[in-house]
C-alpha cells in the first residue's frame, strides 16, 4: 500500500544530494515535478535504520517513469523532501507500474 505525502514544504537540495540524484540522469525538475503527479509512495524498510526513508515512483512532467529514494527532514517547523537517490525506471517496471496504476492520470 501507498503512502500519502502531504503539507510539505520545499525540497531539501544540497551539493552531496543533488550530484546523487543527477547521476543516471535525472533531472532536479523531474524528481520535483514527481510529487505533483501523485506518486506511488511507500516506506523502504530495508534502509531505514537511522531515519525514515521512503521510495516514490511515478511519471516526472517529462512523460518518464522516475523511481526515488528520499526522506523527509524538518527544519523550522516545516517538512521538507529530501531526495537520497534516482533513476529511471526500467522498462519492465514502468510497464508494472502503468499496469497496476491504470487510475492514475497522466
Amino acid at each position: 500500500m501507498g503512502e500519502a505525502i502531504s503539507g510539505i514544504a520545499g525540497f531539501d537540495w544540497d551539493r552531496g544530494n543533488r550530484d546523487k540524484c543527477q547521476k543516471h540522469g535525472v533531472s532536479i525538475a523531474e524528481i520535483e515535478s514527481l510529487f505533483t503527479r501523485d506518486p506511488v509512495i511507500f516506506v523502504d524498510t530495508e534502509h531505514s535504520l537511522t531515519e525514515e526513508r521512503l521510495r516514490a515512483i511515478g511519471r516526472a512532467h517529462t512523460g518518464r517513469y522516475v523511481f526515488l529514494v528520499f526522506t523527509r527532514r524538518e527544519r523550522g517547523g516545516k517538512t521538507y523532501i529530501r531526495p537520497i537517490s534516482a533513476r529511471y525506471m526500467h522498462r519492465k517496471e514502468s510497464d508494472y507500474y502503468e499496469k497496476e496504476n491504470t487510475d492514475l492520470s497522466d
